[in-house]
């Protein structure tokens, strides 16, 4: 058979096998979007005055029962509303929208119908009546019970009411255009605390002057069984509820700090864009943790103890730091496409490194300042940031702006490798980076000007303005010059959006500090694995353990991962004995000196035994001096209190 032949032939057997193929295929045309929903206009809402009446006494079944009255215009024939999907502060579209249920809508007694737009699924569209004058909504929020459900926001003892979660709003409107009458029942015997003005109480009803809508959804509620509150001082207070009434027996030494903490962010920022400002802390492990900015007011969850145990929570003092200066740092100063007209605009979170990026590193330097952390826990966590991103495989591939977007497509859920994926990166990587602006401008001027001299500029104007300046990159370039000239756009470039850097420990290193690797975890990390009761060793065989040896996390690339243990699997067995910490950090140790490094491994129903090619020893990071001697290094200026020591003003 010659080759024409056997080629003719194959066709014909490959023709016979293949599927016949039509000659038209049927070739569906899209059907164009119907978009219903008329974009924000910055007008006033041309109905009136909305009212929103939340029942939260029912702590049994967890159910926020929701009664709107919306008034509408004279001839409106549909109303459009929307429940907020683009929150503030989650940088990302989180509206619970799932835990609305039991949805109606009347005109005095008629009820009315309904339809949720097919595109936009956050939008109910309501026939209006002729001659009706408002649309009452009643529906319910039921909040998660269980943490697999989401945030728990009530519990016997407490509650976190945050109206984005549980109210609606008329689309096509700057939601600063819409006013509301909000009023909440509460339990009966709760205290509440909100920064909302011209509070009524009748009985455990609370109501509040009309504001708007957006002044709204900045203004959560803290309410519980358990409360009590401290005066700090520039009419801030501190306000905190507890799962049990020991718990609020704080001493006067640890409330002192925050009020250290309140002197020491004026002094930094030049002004106060609040005109009051409530801290909204829970003491609690039944309700979830959150950390959250408002412009006059934040969002906290310590531990049940965080004041009976003083010493032993330090490590986790940053967070009411953190949450203080985004009152300047994200909420006053706010990049111009983070700030949008209502939550149905997306969020464009380029700029977070500028938000929540600067906002880690003064939170840091003001929990160093206030005093609410020594010193050698702020080194500590300064070394647990470089020491993680020094072995990140990520770098390589993913620019610190380009982790600004996982908020909107991970929505924050756990991730199979983050040490590759990458996470939130622009908070920790943006606060080392703004370290090393600070180190720049001191170097620059020979320690005349410091990040401090950029703070005043870009934060302290119009004091008392509590609504929004925004900001572009530019802002940020020419004002960093303004203090210090220096190539700052090139070096943003190659720091922010530029892959596959080095570690940015450059500040660090400026500051008179230098990363080094201890067989001892740093102050920080000791105390937050004791409290979490895990065993970090992401920097030894690269694995993140439990107290029983699951395996929370494992760094790609790393001995632990070549040997194909895997996130879910436990270890059962180090060298033949039964899993604990301290013989998992022995068992490390000793492998130094050639001893094996064996591993008995559960994964599902399987087990395997896998031995480790690992000769390092325990690593954690620490930050030394560079050089010895005791003079202040510009890390440690850096982190001195401002305040006229032992005032607080």
């Amino acid at each position: 058979m010659n080759t024409k032949t056997r080629i003719a032939l194959a066709a014909a057997v490959l023709a016979l096998a293949a599927p016949a193929i039509s000659a038209t295929l049927s070739s569906p045309i899209a059907v164009p979007l119907s978009r219903q929903i008329p974009d924000a206009a910055d007008v006033p809402y041309p109905g009136g005055t909305m009212k929103l009446h939340i029942d939260a006494t029912d702590i049994t079944r967890g159910a926020y029962r929701v009664t709107q009255t919306v008034p509408v215009a004279p001839g409106t024939k549909r109303l459009t509303l929307m429940l907020p999907q683009w929150l503030p502060g989650n940088h990302g579209p989180r509206g619970p929208m799932a835990e609305l249920v039991d949805i109606h809508f009347f005109a005095g007694d008629q009820k009315l119908s309904w339809k949720r737009d097919p595109v936009e699924v956050y939008a109910f569209h309501i026939d209006v009546p002729a001659g009706a004058k408002d649309v009452t909504a009643k529906y319910i929020h039921t909040s998660p019970l269980q943490s697999a459900e989401g945030r728990i926001t009530m519990t016997q003892e407490m509650l976190n009411l945050q109206w984005e979660k549980m109210s609606l709003y008329p689309a096509g409107h700057y939601v600063r255009q819409i006013k509301v009458v909000p009023s909440v029942t509460i339990p009966q015997g709760w205290t509440a605390a909100v920064a909302l003005d011209g509070l009524k109480q009748d009985g455990n009803t609370l109501t509040w002057d009309a504001t708007t809508y957006e002044i709204l959804v900045d203004s959560p509620i803290f309410a519980g069984k358990y409360f009590r509150k401290w005066d700090l001082g520039q009419n801030v207070t501190l306000n905190v509820v507890a799962d049990k009434p020991e718990q609020l027996n704080a001493k006067p030494e640890h409330i002192e700090p925050h009020r250290h903490l309140v002197t020491e962010s004026r002094i930094a920022f030049g002004a106060n864009h609040f005109d009051r400002y409530e801290f909204l802390l829970a003491l609690t492990d039944r309700m979830g943790g959150i950390g959250l900015e408002h412009h006059r007011s934040s969002e906290n969850q310590l531990e049940p103890n965080a004041f009976l145990e003083w010493d032993k929570y330090e490590w986790d003092r940053n967070l009411l730091p953190h949450e203080y200066a985004h009152s300047w740092i994200g909420k006053y100063r706010r990049p111009a496409r983070l700030w949008t007209p209502d939550y149905r605009q997306p969020m464009q979170d380029d700029l977070l490194w500028t938000y929540e990026g600067q906002d880690q590193f003064w939170g840091t330097v003001l929990a160093a300042r206030s005093g609410l952390q020594g010193k050698d826990m702020v080194l500590g966590m300064l070394a647990n940031w470089a020491g993680s991103f020094s072995v990140q495989p990520g770098r390589r591939w993913r620019s610190v702006e380009d982790t600004g977007h996982d908020p909107i497509f991970a929505a924050r859920k756990a991730k199979p490798f983050p040490s590759l994926a990458r996470n939130e990166d622009y908070y920790t990587e943006g606060a080392l980076i703004w370290l090393e602006f600070d180190q720049i401008i001191r170097r620059e001027t020979g320690g005349k000007r410091s990040i401090d001299d950029f703070a005043k500029l870009f934060f302290g104007m119009n004091d008392g303005d509590y609504g929004q300046l925004t900001y572009e990159l530019d802002e940020i370039i020419t004002k960093l010059n303004a203090v210090a000239p220096y190539d700052w756009a090139g070096l943003i470039e190659k720091r922010i959006n530029t892959p596959g850097q080095p570690a940015p420990v450059m500040g660090i290193e400026l500051g008179g500090y230098r990363l080094a690797w201890r067989d001892e975890p740093n102050p920080f990390e000791k105390a937050r694995m004791a409290d979490a009761k895990q065993l970090t060793l992401t920097f030894s065989i690269g694995l993140n353990l439990d107290k029983d040896g699951k395996v929370l996390s494992t760094q790609w690339d790393s001995p632990a991962f070549n040997a194909g243990i895997v996130p879910g699997s436990k270890i059962v067995a180090i060298n033949g004995n039964a899993y604990d910490g301290d013989g998992m950090k022995a068992a490390i140790t000793a492998a130094k000196d050639g001893a094996p490094l064996e591993l008995l491994i559960q994964r599902g129903s399987r087990y395997q035994t896998v031995a480790l090619d690992y000769r390092g020893g325990l690593r954690w990071p620490w930050l030394e001096r560079a050089a010895p001697g005791t003079a202040p290094t510009g890390l440690d200026r850096l982190l001195m209190p401002r305040r006229p020591m032992g005032k607080a003003k």
